[in-house]
């Protein structure tokens, strides 16, 4: 894991094309144990969606080169990583995810869907209101909340449609993209082999408990999201 975060600081202090071109063999290196990591959380989900062992690192990896056409930021490289795991579409699906990032100083881990369809949106604030208690079994959980005790992004200013501001819990319904986060800490972040494609028997103990309450979350989300693709 030093590798990568080595490398990603300094392609921060240098997110040029000349410098990237200087240092292309270090990237791949780089890219190599991503992939190797990437294998690694794709088995660690599969032990709860068995779905997830159909697919490839590449699936669940994305390139470091930035899309920079509509962005007053030009630099030309992203300086993080990220994994996002979504049985069985991999990145490019609409469900909720497993999404691991890892960059120098910010590493966390986060469960959840982003971006989505305004319909899907309202039909999952929807299922949270009429399905609160179960709602609140997840996510008010001790385990979770320690885990992942950031929940929801992008957030209404006020209640959404159809929903009394006064609700006790509408704070759960106000997010426009419904994701549980929280950090990776460094026991965790350590014991990843990264020249390895399999989990190690610490790292797969140390994993297990936030893919368990991660897809206790994405099964609820799902269960509305699936309704909107099936």
């Amino acid at each position: 894991m030093k590798t990568i975060l080595d490398f990603l600081k300094r392609l921060a202090r240098h997110n040029d094309r000349e410098w990237f071109q200087q240092h292309k063999s270090e990237y791949e290196e780089v890219k190599t144990k991503v992939s190797n990591l990437a294998s690694q959380f794709i088995e660690a989900v599969a032990q709860v969606d068995p779905e997830a062992a159909r697919l490839r690192p590449s699936d669940c990896t994305y390139r470091i080169y930035r899309d920079v056409r509509f962005s007053s930021d030009k630099s030309p490289y992203k300086t993080h990583i990220g994994i996002f795991i979504n049985p069985p579409y991999g990145k490019k699906g609409m469900t909720a995810g497993y999404y691991f990032h890892i960059e120098p100083g910010n590493c966390f881990i986060a469960a959840g869907a982003a971006c989505l369809p305004s319909k899907v949106v309202t039909a999952i604030r929807r299922s949270i209101y009429d399905e609160i208690d179960e709602y609140r079994a997840i996510v008010e959980s001790p385990d979770f909340r320690r885990l992942f005790p950031l929940l929801g992004m992008n957030p209404l200013k006020t209640a959404p449609a159809g929903i009394a501001r006064d609700w006790e819990w509408v704070e759960y319904v106000r997010p426009r993209d419904f994701i549980a986060w929280g950090d990776m800490p460094e026991e965790l972040l350590s014991s990843f082999d990264t020249d390895a494609t399999s989990l190690s028997q610490e790292t797969a103990s140390l994993l297990e408990p936030y893919i368990e309450q991660m897809h206790k979350y994405n099964r609820f989300v799902n269960f509305t999201i699936e309704d909107f693709i099936n």
